[in-house]
């Protein structure tokens, strides 16, 4: 019996063995729920995420299917007031539509009667050459003129006459002043004769007829004005 105690005490080895046997669990115990707390540490933190951005989400729905606030100006709007608005701006329109329809018949109406301005200001130049021809020879010196001569003077006057009707049928008219007060939007003074026992102003003769066509002034009538009585 003395030497099984022995021997069981002196093997100190044998002893300690199961010590470290039975330590060795508890390290791996303590190991296992720091590994395990890391994963669930994590899947928290997954699931937290998936939350924040299921939030997120949800947040941007609600906030793309809002109705935009009504402002209080919006709510201030009286329907009959924006109807005498609109009936103000039809009315403005249709005044301006009238104006242009207007503006198009007068523009119209001007093309049509001075179109033929400068043809008629050339047209006129030529009258005024008739009319020198005729006056060239007075009435007095064509009694001794030849037949040929007489004829050729008087198909000059006809065509002189035929100009004027023409011109006139397209509204050119004479503007002979002779007598009247000079004005200076139809005249053109060529000189001024004092002494003549006129009115100052008056035209006392005109040199060249003027023109007019339609209410513009073609040409001035060139004239000679009296000057101091």
């Amino acid at each position: 019996m003395m030497s099984h105690e022995n021997d069981t005490g002196s093997n100190p080895e044998d002893q300690e063995t199961p010590k470290a046997e039975t330590n060795a669990p508890e390290v791996d115990a303590e190991v296992m729920p720091k590994h395990e707390a890391s994963q669930q540490t994590g899947k928290e933190a997954d699931k937290e995420t998936g939350d924040a951005s299921g939030d997120e989400t949800a947040e941007i729905r609600d906030v793309s299917t809002e109705e935009p606030p009504v402002t209080k100006e919006a709510e201030q709007i009286d329907p009959e007031q924006q109807i005498a608005e609109l009936s103000e701006q039809m009315l403005r329109l249709a005044a301006e539509l009238e104006n242009t329809r207007r503006r198009a018949e007068r523009d119209k109406s001007d093309a049509l009667r001075y179109g033929v301005t400068g043809f008629a200001r050339d047209m006129v130049s030529v009258g005024d050459n008739l009319t020198r021809a005729l006056n060239a020879i007075e009435e007095t010196d064509r009694d001794g003129l030849s037949d040929n001569m007489v004829n050729l003077l008087e198909g000059v006057a006809a065509t002189q006459r035929d100009l004027m009707a023409a011109l006139q049928r397209n509204g050119v008219k004479p503007i002979v002043p002779e007598g009247d007060k000079f004005d200076p939007n139809f005249h053109e003074a060529m000189y001024e004769a004092p002494g003549t026992g006129q009115e100052s102003g008056i035209i006392i003769e005109v040199v060249e007829i003027g023109y007019m066509i339609g209410e513009r002034l073609l040409r001035p009538a060139k004239v000679g004005v009296a000057k101091d009585g």
